[in-house]
């Protein structure tokens, strides 16, 4: 009973509201981010910069909750609930449990669930196919790697995160069919996003059996990896957001989810009125995956290496080329 009042309290309290209109407006967006920090350079960042994005164009402030701890979730929303909130963006597979509890309690307020499926009359729910995305840095890697070996490093051990691999893993064998991928994952616990120092010790086992490029598909905990790999002269491939700027000329490229988008146009359409139920799926056609290409990698993907990295993009969205996504 402690701990449901004591993360009552906090949620109540921690809860922010982020914009110029912070006094009560007609429409009232708000964003639960996930384990690991908004600032986590990574999928929360992403969030934030959806939601950054709708308060800018629109002036429209929103509220935020940032979890620290699972007890916090559904607390979090009923709070926002109760202050008015239109629209809830719960970021994050492991919300679905809060938001499936909290959305039949309030069927009046929107709700936005993003990396899960969940059918309710109140709730969107988004899922990308991290395969399609996955599958085009791992043909980075493998046209990049001098070694024929590369490495994946995974968050915390779930279906989701093995769907990043498997299409990593395609992407590299489409190139180099005789290429070794090394795995590891983090561990099996939420506390797998935010491990930066064993996500470097990972990679460096990796680096010391051979590979020269290491996927991290692990949230905070990959910034350990690019640290590791910046370190010991390797390359490093980001996740989520585009991290190519973390350490410049040792991020080969970044696999990009376009939670920022999935998040602006949830607000967007709350706020328009045009806003539906039902669950969505995005891959490379819906540009809700891709890889990244900026000034901090462009000397690292050359011509070529892009040339059959935009072929292989317009094959898979035709359907010439087909990738698996992860089955269980």
């Amino acid at each position: 009973m402690k701990t449901r009042i004591l993360a009552a309290m906090l949620a109540m309290t921690a809860i922010t509201a982020v914009g110029p209109q912070a006094r009560a407006q007609d429409f009232s967006p708000a964003v639960v981010f996930d384990q690991g920090g908004k600032f986590d350079k990574s999928f929360n960042e992403a969030a934030y910069n959806g939601a950054e994005r709708f308060k800018k164009e629109t002036g429209t402030a929103y509220r935020e909750f940032e979890i620290t701890n699972e007890g916090q979730r559904e607390q979090a929303m009923r709070t926002l609930v109760r202050r008015g909130a239109s629209v809830i963006v719960a970021v994050g597979f492991s919300q679905t449990a809060a938001v499936e509890k909290v959305a039949k309690e309030s069927p009046n307020t929107k709700f936005c669930l993003i990396d899960d499926k969940l059918e309710a009359p109140n709730v969107q729910s988004v899922t990308f196919k991290e395969e399609e995305g996955s599958f085009l840095v791992g043909m980075a890697a493998a046209l990049a790697s001098k070694t024929g070996k590369v490495g994946f490093i995974g968050g915390m051990d779930i279906p989701l995160i093995r769907n990043f691999l498997t299409g990593y893993e395609q992407g590299v064998k489409h190139v180099t069919p005789g290429a070794e991928v090394f795995v590891n994952m983090t561990g099996t616990t939420p506390a797998a996003w935010n491990d930066p120092g064993r996500g470097a010790e990972l990679a460096k086992s990796q680096f010391g059996r051979g590979a020269d490029v290491v996927f991290a598909a692990a949230g905070a905990t990959g910034l350990g990896v690019m640290q590791a790999a910046s370190d010991a002269g390797k390359l490093a491939i980001g996740v989520d957001s585009n991290q190519n700027h973390v350490h410049p000329g040792k991020v080969l490229t970044s696999m990009v989810k376009r939670v920022d988008v999935v998040v602006y146009d949830c607000m967007k359409a709350a706020k328009e009125g045009s806003w539906k139920a039902g669950h969505r799926v995005v891959g490379l056609k819906e540009d809700g995956v891709g890889y990244a290409l900026d000034e901090h990698n462009r000397k690292l993907i050359t011509p070529e290496m892009e040339a059959k990295l935009e072929e292989a993009e317009k094959q898979i969205i035709a359907g010439s080329l087909a990738v698996k996504p992860y089955k269980p």
